[in-house]
């Protein structure tokens, strides 16, 4: 049994080439993106009814939802039989992590595919989603709101599972970068590791809450490695927090007075040290 059980382990973690002449793939549907190949243990695990996730209830290899059209450069594969789990790369998504998809949401491409065409929304529609998913739950890698029901099919509990736990499976809700990578249809970076530098700096080094929240326009991101909370108006705030319960809208000066609690506003992120934070205008109505 022993004997069996290393066989095992060993075919499910050795990379394979490319089986057939396809080099790249682009997204059909709203894609999982993992920075593990074994899908199996994160949607089942070993008895085919738990989703795996950390002591904060997180599933950590969740890297995030490719959008559909996402274009991936294809580097190897784990053979499934029926499917395979490729690794991949992906030019939306370059912050140094293995990525690793399911073969059954793309379709293979023996030729590189135009990048995803992405124009940002119009003011309306972003604002559309944002109001859509407020009281959604926190989902760390989550950028696809209403779930994706497909991972419920394809690695399909082995008994009646709860609603909350079929929420998990489908990873039915976003997280703080998500919630505006959704809205935008991903025109926005990813990850606060890029937004911190994105679009232009607001000034707001030495003042209170209420002098920064006075420059603040709509959407200016509150934003440090780690987290970021979006300006929805002149008086209020909107973020997708773990520990606040998932998307939530709050008074504009008391999140900022809350932030300021523990971190130090500055106008330039990567030149200054210590907890901080910086606000980014990245969105224009000209």
């Amino acid at each position: 049994m022993k004997i069996i059980t290393i066989f095992i382990l060993t075919l499910m973690t050795t990379l394979g080439t490319l089986s057939q002449e396809f080099y790249y793939a682009i997204a059909t549907e709203p894609t999982p993106v993992l920075n593990s190949p074994d899908f199996e243990s994160v949607f089942g695990g070993a008895d085919g009814m738990t989703v795996k996730t950390d002591d904060q209830g997180l599933i950590r290899e969740m890297e995030f939802i490719a959008l559909p059209g996402t274009v991936f450069d294809l580097l190897g594969e784990f053979d499934h039989g029926s499917y395979k789990i490729f690794k991949a790369e992906c030019k939306e998504y370059e912050y140094g992590t293995e990525l690793f998809i399911d073969s059954r949401f793309v379709e293979l491409k023996k030729k590189r595919p135009g990048e995803r065409f992405i124009t940002l929304p119009k003011k309306e529609d972003i604002y559309n989603v944002l109001d859509k998913v407020v009281g959604n739950r926190y989902c760390w890698g989550g950028n696809y709101n209403e779930g994706i029901k497909k991972l419920v099919e394809l690695y399909q509990p082995k008994g009646n599972v709860s609603e909350n736990l079929k929420n998990e499976w489908m990873l039915t809700g976003c997280d703080c970068s998500g919630l505006m990578y959704e809205a935008t249809g991903g025109f926005t970076p990813r990850n606060t590791s890029k937004l911190v530098n994105y679009g232009e700096a607001v000034e707001i080094e030495g003042l209170t809450a209420e002098e920064i929240a006075a420059k603040c326009k709509p959407l200016d991101m509150i934003v440090w490695n780690g987290h970021v909370i979006y300006v929805y108006d002149e008086k209020t705030s909107i973020q997708s927090s773990l520990s606040k319960g998932g998307v939530i809208k709050l008074d504009l000066v008391e999140t900022l007075q809350e932030v300021m609690s523990l971190k130090t506003p500055v106008n330039n992120f990567d030149a200054s040290t210590g907890s901080r934070f910086v606000i980014r205008r990245w969105f224009s109505d000209n």
